[in-house]
């Protein structure tokens, strides 16, 4: 029978400018540069401008983006673009409650957390307190579950919850802004250095569990819609604007039962694309 495993692609090359500035020593300084908060947070304030609508015609003409399957509307910034809603009938989501949902749109990697709590992705060793820095509602989720969601500039930008539940606990962490690619996966603990947002919430099917949203390069900013209270599966959590960024999920063991062959993709180098709100499990 097929399964969304079926369509798992290569990890597709870097560009030759991030070639540049991760492998070069010029490269490298002005990286410092373009990692700052500050850098990234002015490149958001013109996207929200009206001057940035010249770039709208163009992005999605690059980008390959098929409008028909967003709302119409009318866009006066580059960022309204970026952030745009899409019908509903295109992102239908499954209520059935043990069903594990896709919380975006992107490229999922999974990765099996040790009983020490860490994980390994690429060279980089993770620790889920430093993941979760601060925490002090998080469980250690020592043989649980790591996915994460990589969003490319053509994905779409809003994210939702995977469950019905309470927020137990939601904290913005300050870091620096790397690119999410591979390049920068591959050098640098990226989902610790980079500012994130992390949300710890009890769900009514799959334990207490840790949604993350990792800032990344041009990134001006994670906004997110509420900070405690109740949640519903399929309910809008935020959005990214401006740029690529990810999703990192935790979950408890005995939580999720993902198909091993999704843990195999990954050792081997590939990516699986899923839609918000498909059934992973």
């Amino acid at each position: 029978m097929s399964t969304y495993t079926d369509h798992k692609i290569k990890i597709e090359p870097d560009s030759k400018s991030l070639r540049f500035l991760y492998h070069t020593v010029p490269g490298r300084v002005l990286l410092k540069l373009l990692i700052r908060p500050g850098l990234s947070k002015i490149a958001g304030k013109y996207m929200d401008t009206g001057l940035s609508k010249i770039h709208i015609k163009g992005f999605i003409k690059n980008a390959g983006i098929d409008m028909s399957e967003y709302q119409e509307e009318n866009y006066t910034c580059f960022n309204d673009c970026f952030t745009r809603r899409i019908k509903p009938e295109m992102r239908p989501v499954c209520m059935e409650g043990k069903k594990l949902v896709s919380p975006c749109d992107g490229k999922l990697s999974a990765y099996h957390i040790t009983e020490d709590a860490s994980f390994y992705i690429k060279k980089s060793r993770y620790c889920i307190k430093d993941l979760l820095e601060g925490s002090k509602t998080a469980p250690d989720y020592q043989g649980g579950t790591c996915l994460v969601f990589r969003l490319c500039v053509d994905n779409y930008h809003r994210y939702g919850y995977m469950d019905n539940g309470v927020i137990l606990e939601n904290k913005p962490l300050k870091g620096k802004l790397h690119t999410v690619r591979p390049i920068a996966v591959n050098q640098y603990p990226v989902f610790i250095q980079n500012a994130r947002e992390y949300t710890v919430i009890e769900t009514e099917n799959f334990g207490t569990v840790a949604q993350i949203e990792v800032g990344a390069m041009m990134i001006g900013k994670i906004k997110n819609h509420q900070t405690s209270g109740s949640v519903q599966r399929g309910a809008e959590k935020g959005m990214f604007l401006y740029g690529g960024s990810t999703i990192v999920l935790l979950l408890e063991k005995g939580y999720g039962n993902l198909p091993e062959e999704c843990f195999r993709a990954t050792e081997e180098g590939y990516e699986i694309p899923v839609k918000f709100g498909q059934v992973l499990n």
